[in-house]
């Protein structure tokens, strides 16, 4: 059996430069709770949400208005029977320009319909990127969670049953 691994794409109007500077700012549209540097080759940093996710992200390449990459290198999920599966996997932005427009493809690579987290990680990353990206970049305002302010159905669900 062949998997894919999750991936989703977006086509914006604002430059290659202002689409990777909104994704090297993890913080204005995944989670205001990041602690870490964020950048540069090479930079570490943690993302939690509550006690139920949290991961540990190292940036591997940096192509500037290009390309980013970051490599899990610890996780936990509360809501898995394996709680670290993430771990080892990538997560790619290929940013590129696509007639007159630029095009923003997401991959996180490892991330396949296999995964018991697939069906939540699916959705959240479609919301983060689709939504809360998509906005940092047109509006300079994204939609982050914050300190227990979940902002997807997802997350409302997954704390609700894990209360």
């Amino acid at each position: 059996m062949t998997t894919t691994d999750f991936t989703t794409t977006l086509v914006v109007d604002q430059s290659p430069k202002e689409v990777f500077g909104a994704v090297k700012n993890p913080r204005g549209w995944w989670s205001e709770e990041i602690e870490g540097e964020t950048e540069k080759l090479n930079d570490e940093f943690t993302y939690h949400f509550e006690d139920i996710h949290s991961c540990k992200m190292k940036l591997a390449e940096v192509v500037p208005n290009e390309r980013i990459v970051w490599v899990v290198l610890e996780n936990y999920f509360k809501f898995t029977q394996d709680t670290t599966e993430w771990i080892g996997t990538t997560i790619s932005f290929d940013i590129s320009e696509k007639d007159g427009k630029t095009q923003l493809v997401f991959t996180h690579h490892g991330l396949t319909p296999e995964y018991e987290c697939y069906d939540i990680c699916e959705d959240a990353w479609t919301n983060y990127i689709q939504h809360s990206l998509r906005g940092l970049i047109a509006t300079g305002k994204g939609r982050p969670n914050s300190t227990g302010n979940p902002t997807t159905e997802t997350e409302e669900k997954l704390r609700a049953d894990h209360q």
